[in-house]
């Protein structure tokens, strides 16, 4: 269940990390809303995880998911440039997170 809820947590930091940038410095108030109720989500489920999972580990697994969905979020939307480096790049975040799963 702690992966599950870590996993979450992860899509969650990049939907946060997302409307953080929308919301032009707090500026726009629905970005700003989406920002401030996926952060507590994401940190609660973060918070649940950290019972059971190592810190260093949960952390990884949480920053790599978040980076992750929220770079690709940015090519697809074209708010950032897609490359066959960035995405092998990319890949290699996620490579490192299925990594620390497996090694747990």
């Amino acid at each position: 269940m702690s992966w599950f809820v870590l996993v979450l947590s992860g899509v969650l930091e990049s939907v946060w990390a997302t409307a953080l940038g929308r919301s032009e410095g707090f500026s726009r108030l629905w970005p700003s809303v989406v920002f401030l109720v996926a952060l507590v989500l994401s940190m609660a489920g973060l918070a649940f995880a950290l019972r059971e999972l190592p810190t260093g580990t949960a952390y990884a697994v949480w920053v790599g998911i978040g980076a992750t969905l929220t770079v690709l979020a940015a090519m697809v939307t074209g708010e950032e440039p897609v490359s066959a480096l960035r995405l092998l790049l990319v890949a290699g975040i996620v490579g490192c997170v299925i990594g620390l799963k497996v090694l747990h």
